[in-house]
């Protein structure tokens, strides 16, 4: 049981995103080590064919299993986990865990009005994803979604204030705005490094949920529940492993400034594309 215990999380995201959901996890569990795949090689998920998609998650969940020995796995991006998560959960040998459940559960929780919008990329929002899990809660709430094209590509640029962002912000976020939601969920890893940027185009009434602390809280659980919890008794702090499909030195200075010290090197995955 020790062995399995000190087996590490697995974590992937299409990019940096993800690293949110690292944050939150590394505050919460610091005794828990972590191994973290950002597929930057092949990023954004948003706009390419679902099938494309769940073909990467496989690839890479498979490879935290067996390459990584990992004892649960965080699909840390809502567009793989959208389109992915049943399959993940179904084949592979340990829990995985998404980010759209938690974060409807945060969003469920914080809204006031009962008017409420998900953002997300092109591919989270026209899988439907969200829709089917706040149905599933049987929650009498209205949604609004809205896609965002753009949003992911000015944060792996690390462009998170600006004009030229401010400008798209206006024009995607404009119609949710105008449905008179008070609770808005960023429906994609990476948008939180948008907060300010979102909030200015929302306005201050409107509260923005982060799945990722949810999430955290989750894979907390579900630690616990299948008694793989690191022991509380162990008094060093969890190790932890970043790899990246691409630009290795670029994923590691970006990721270090969204991340923390905790990101001090990175490492190469290869893709079976590469």
């Amino acid at each position: 049981m020790k062995m399995i215990n000190d087996r590490p999380i697995g974590m992937f995201d299409s990019g940096f995103g993800g690293l949110t959901v690292a944050r939150a996890l590394i505050d919460m569990m610091p005794r828990e080590n972590l191994v973290y795949i950002g597929d930057t090689g092949r990023y954004p998920y948003g706009n390419k064919s679902a099938s494309d998609v769940r073909n990467y998650a496989l690839e890479i969940a498979t490879s935290l299993v067996h390459d990584f020995n990992v004892k649960m796995i965080v699909v840390a991006c809502n567009t793989a986990a959208s389109v992915a998560l049943k399959e993940l959960q179904q084949t592979l040998p340990v829990p995985v865990i998404g980010v759209i459940e938690p974060g409807v559960r945060a969003l469920l929780r914080v809204t006031r009005n009962k008017k409420v919008g998900v953002i997300g990329t092109v591919g989270t929002i026209s899988s439907g994803a969200y829709d089917q899990a706040i149905s599933a809660t049987k929650a009498q709430v209205k949604l609004t979604s809205a896609a965002c094209p753009g949003f992911v590509e000015f944060v792996e640029r690390d462009q998170i204030t600006g004009d030229e962002v401010l400008t798209l912000a206006e024009k995607l976020l404009g119609p949710i705005r105008d449905s008179g939601v008070d609770t808005l969920l960023l429906g994609c890893t990476h948008y939180p490094y948008l907060s300010f940027v979102i909030s200015q185009v929302m306005g201050q009434d409107v509260a923005l949920v982060n799945s990722a602390d949810e999430t955290a809280l989750v894979v907390q659980e579900s630690l616990l529940k299948n008694n793989i919890a690191r022991s509380v008794s162990s008094s060093s702090k969890g190790e932890h492993e970043f790899y990246s499909s691409g630009d290795v030195q670029q994923f590691a200075e970006l990721g270090r400034r969204f991340l923390g010290p905790e990101l001090s090197a990175a490492k190469y995955w290869q893709t079976k594309s590469n």
